[in-house]
């Protein structure tokens, strides 16, 4: 494991799912299947507001000591999702709380691991590595890095970060890549949100997507705009140092683009194929 990094992530938690229907309970609001999960799998899902808007992001994974689901969630985020969970339980035999006593790594960089814990394969990208979660008191495998050096890596990849790049019931599944990431299933049954995320891909709406972004010097903080010929054409999202992640106009993409008088040279991460079509 030399070339492996292990990063904490104090920003993420674990909310529990138990019973038999947890799955099933689950699937029928989130933009993914998160049905037949094998120990060591997660999924990569959504829940939307009916609107179809993002309201949050998550992976799944089953729990390995009693029947149920594993979320693991952003930390701040998690008593909202709760709620929203519990208003849609119903009648459902679905135990839903969060997991105390436990913290939650990011491994990435080398070959796979081989610890114990609750370890899952990131299901975006396989260059993303693992997550892994241990108790509290339990030593993690390697030398810990921050959780800046799990940014440095996810930025690099383009990849979004729900808290930090998405905007909650603003932001679309497919202005952030959610299909090249695993996360919508576009052949699964009805979902909270559906309708809107069906028809941006089948009618080619989308018209702002997140790009890689890069200056030649530190950039300003998320939520600075970004400037093409003198109009905003994008908002910057995630940043470290001198990369960062931007929501830009698709038909701005090419022109000379600055953020606070920064030239910025934007790029579409490489998981997430050509520019969508917009269909007739």
């Amino acid at each position: 494991m030399a070339d492996l990094t292990c990063a904490a992530l104090p920003d993420r938690a674990l909310l529990s799912l138990g019973g038999d229907e947890a799955a099933g309970f689950l699937d029928a609001l989130v933009s993914n299947n998160v049905t037949g999960l094998e120990p060591g799998q997660a999924a990569y899902a959504a829940l939307l507001s009916p609107q179809g808007k993002f309201l949050h992001d998550f992976f799944v994974t089953p729990d390995p000591h009693k029947s149920g689901l594993l979320l693991d969630v952003a930390a701040e985020r998690l008593a909202d999702l709760q709620r929203r969970l519990t208003l849609y339980r119903l009648r459902a035999k679905v135990t839903i709380a969060p997991v105390d006593g436990v913290r939650c790594y990011a491994l990435f960089g080398g070959a796979a691991p081989s610890v114990a814990g609750i370890l899952f394969n990131d299901p975006r990208l396989t260059q993303m590595g693992w997550r892994l979660w241990l108790p509290e008191q339990a030593e993690p495998p390697l030398p810990l890095a921050g959780p800046a050096a799990y940014d440095a890596h996810r930025i690099a990849l383009g990849v979004p970060d729900g808290l930090r790049d998405i905007e909650i019931d603003k932001g679309l599944l497919l202005e952030n890549h959610f299909e090249a990431l695993n996360g919508v299933d576009f052949r699964k049954g009805c979902y909270i949100g559906q309708e809107l995320t069906a028809r941006t891909k089948y009618r080619g709406l989308v018209k702002k997507q997140l790009y890689r972004v890069q200056g030649a010097q530190p950039l300003p903080p998320a939520g600075t705009p970004i400037m093409a010929n003198g109009q905003e054409v994008g908002q910057l999202r995630s940043v470290s140092g001198s990369i960062g992640l931007a929501l830009l106009r698709l038909d701005a993409t090419s022109q000379d683009l600055d953020v606070a008088g920064i030239a910025l040279q934007a790029a579409r991460p490489d998981y997430a194929g050509p520019i969508p079509e917009a269909k007739t």
